[in-house]
Formats: structure tokens, sequence, C-alpha cells
């Protein structure tokens, strides 16, 4: 009896000192990932690469790193290095079958880090929603939209869905109609609009000139069609400054019932 007791005591020390082990490596481990974590955000190897690319790595770097270290404490506990790889290799299996879904979003998420579509900070139209990509994670993309809105999108979606980048190039064309009165001067009203957008700094001259023309008509209104190039940038600046001078403009001359729709997405 003696020799049972002095064995379970034994076996009972020998078990707390194994919990006690592991969390002191629980909360050692926990230090030393944020630290591991907070140096590769740092390091000169994710700051020479893009910002999607950077919080995609972070983080995977994130769950690997947490892995890792369950992987050592459930050791540490005495549970053996083939019961953990079967347990592992079983719960592989499962979770790929239960995550289908996941896994799509995982290899979406690959593929936008691979070929770019758009970058981090770039204003996006896609799935039906249109704002500003903020991160690009394991699984989901964050878009920002204008009235500050933060919507997850999954990445297989994301990847699968036709995705529009307005900020991917340098020079953007602003096209709006405006109506006016049937019984005016379609020459006089062309006249106007050329005239007043001369004076507006932020349009570019090229790749083509302005552009205003009559293009169509209605039982009482007629219809004139203005482009115009400007920078990204200055894009809604434009659409703006046309839609006030513009107006003003056909007003003072006289011109009846001036009014203007915007033809392009803002």
């Amino acid at each position: 009896m003696n020799t049972f007791f002095s064995t379970l005591s034994g076996q009972a020390v020998s078990v707390v000192c194994r919990i006690l082990f592991a969390l002191i490596v629980f909360f050692i481990g926990r230090i030393l990932v944020k630290k591991l974590l907070k140096m590769l955000a740092k390091g000169a190897l994710l700051s020479r690469t893009d910002d999607a690319v950077k919080s995609f790595i972070q983080s995977f770097a994130y769950f690997g790193l947490y892995f890792l270290l369950a992987v050592i404490i459930v050791s540490i506990l005495g549970v053996p290095m083939s019961s953990i790889s079967a347990l592992i290799a079983s719960a592989g299996v499962a979770i790929g079958l239960a995550m289908q879904g996941g896994l799509s979003n995982l290899a979406g998420g690959i593929m936008l880090i691979i070929f770019k579509p758009f970058k981090l900070g770039d204003y996006i139209e896609t799935c039906g929603i249109t704002g500003t990509a903020r991160e690009i994670n394991l699984f989901y993309t964050v878009i920002v939209t204008p009235d500050n809105k933060r919507i997850t999108v999954p990445n297989g979606n994301l990847m699968n869905a036709t995705i529009i980048d307005y900020s991917a190039e340098n020079l953007r064309r602003a096209e709006v109609i405006f109506t006016c009165a049937r019984s005016e001067d379609p020459a006089k009203v062309q006249e106007i609009m050329l005239k007043t957008m001369e004076k507006i700094e932020k349009i570019l001259p090229s790749p083509e000139p302005p552009f205003a023309r009559l293009t169509g008509s209605t039982g009482d209104a007629l219809e004139f069609t203005v482009r115009t190039w400007c920078t990204n940038a200055d894009y809604l600046g434009v659409l703006y400054d046309l839609n006030q001078f513009i107006t003003e403009a056909l007003q003072k001359a006289g011109i009846q019932a001036p009014a203007m729709r915007i033809l392009a997405d803002a």
C-alpha cells in the first residue's frame, strides 16, 4: 500500500511539474511570438515588399507561430509525438472537408498576392461593393466604403469576381450629360460649355481635348455630353466643377432648364 501511494504521489508531482512547465513555456512563448512578429513587421524583408504581401505574410506567421507553440506545449504535457502527428493528420483531413470554403479563401488570398489585381489603398468595385482596399488577410479582404463602413469579403469570392480598380491609372475621364430646353440653340449651348471648361484649371488638354456636343434629345429636352480628362486625384473635384460652373454659365446666359447627370462612377 505504501508503494502504491508513493508511486501515485510521484506521478502526481510529475504531472503537476509538467503542467507548471507547460504554463511557463506558454507565457514565455507568447512573449517570444509577439517579439518575433514585431521583428518581422519592422524587418528589412517586409520593408521591401508590397503592403498586401506584408499583411498576408504577417497573418500567416501569426497562425504558424501559435500553432508551433501549441504543439510544443502538448509535447511537454507528455503526449507522444506520434499521437500528435496522427491527430494533426486526422484533424487536417476533417478540417479540410469541413472547411472547403475556407481553403478556397486561402487559395484566393494566395492568388491575390501573386497576380495583384489591385493594391492596398486602391479604390475598387467588386462583389457589389465600392470602397478602398484596406487589408488582405489569409482568408478575407477588408474594404472600407466612402461612408466609412468596414466590409469583409471572402478571398475566394473576390478572386472569382470582376474587379474594377479606379486607382490603377494616373488619368481618368470625367463624363457627364447636361440637358436643356429643346427650344435652345445647340451651337450656343456647346460654345458656353467649352468656354466654361477652359476656366477649370484641373482639366487636362490631353490625351483628348475637352468635348461638348449634342448627343441626344427627348420630347422636351436636348442632351449634351461633356467629356474631359484629369488626373485620378482630381476626378471628383472636376466632376463638381463641371456641375457647378457649367450650370451657372448656362443659367447666366438664359438657357432654360439646365440640369446634369453623371455617367461615370464617382
